[in-house]
């Protein structure tokens, strides 16, 4: 059975994807009181944006027109079971132990039988792939997100997401590879054959909204507000926004959210 494209996301265009999804939740209160640094995110995402247009989109469209489907749908599947190591870590950080085993069992019938994560067979088999990260461990703990900030090349993020990709850094297991340019050039491959995957995504983004800014950023605080509560957020209204202030709508427990 051929493998179909799997691709992990980015946070740039990842947000819209959710967006265009049917299951995401509605933030709540007005979204451009939790952007006070909007004047200096909209110079970031221009850069970013730039950027992506005139180097990493390119190139992207490059390695799709080259690399055939099976080798890049084998290169999505590993660099997505590397990462399960990072999501069955933050399981246990938020004291999930059912979907701990079930993500431990998915990497080892990967690891075994998909020949080291080049192939999926683990979706195949009931085990599918979950989404957990350090940013969401905070906020399953009562951390709030702080004000929304833009990330040279990296793109949306919070204060606490932010400090969450540190974190979900220093467990993933590129960071072990030695040498700096294997290193970096596995990091490279890795943020191409993710763009690549994004293609039509950001084909959609540029004619369907008039400012790709405040699209981007409400899908991705609504995606985020989502994760962290597992697809079920509470329905809270949003008290005057304090930037570092714990998140209205992660607030009411110092324990993980129902």
């Amino acid at each position: 059975m051929p493998q179909l494209r799997k691709r992990p996301p980015i946070a740039t265009l990842l947000a819209l994807t959710c967006l265009l999804a049917s299951g995401c939740a509605t933030l709540q209160g007005p979204t451009e009181e939790k952007d006070p640094l909007e004047s200096f995110n909209r110079a970031v995402f221009e850069f970013n944006d730039g950027f992506d247009r005139h180097v990493f989109k390119p190139v992207a469209e490059g390695y799709e027109a080259v690399v055939p489907a099976p080798v890049s749908n084998s290169i999505s599947n590993l660099f997505s079971h590397l990462d399960d190591v990072v999501v069955i870590l933050n399981d246990l950080l938020q004291l999930k132990p059912e979907q701990a085993l079930q993500d431990l069992g998915r990497f080892t019938f990967n690891t075994t039988f998909g020949l080291l994560g080049l192939f999926d067979v683990a979706s195949h088999m009931e085990l599918p792939k979950h989404n957990e990260d350090f940013g969401q461990t905070l906020g399953r703990w009562g951390v709030g997100s702080g004000p929304y900030l833009v990330l040279p090349l990296l793109g949306p993020s919070t204060v606490r997401d932010g400090t969450g990709l540190l974190a979900d850094w220093q467990l993933d297991p590129i960071a072990r590879i030695e040498g700096t340019p294997a290193r970096w050039g596995t990091i490279g491959l890795k943020a191409v054959d993710t763009r690549a995957g994004l293609l039509r995504a950001s084909r959609i983004l540029d004619t369907a909204a008039l400012d790709p800014y405040v699209f981007l950023r409400d899908a991705y605080l609504q995606r985020r507000n989502n994760l962290v509560y597992d697809g079920n957020p509470p329905d809270l209204e949003m008290d005057e926004f304090d930037p570092f202030a714990e998140d209205p709508d992660e607030a009411g427990s110092t324990g993980p959210a129902e």
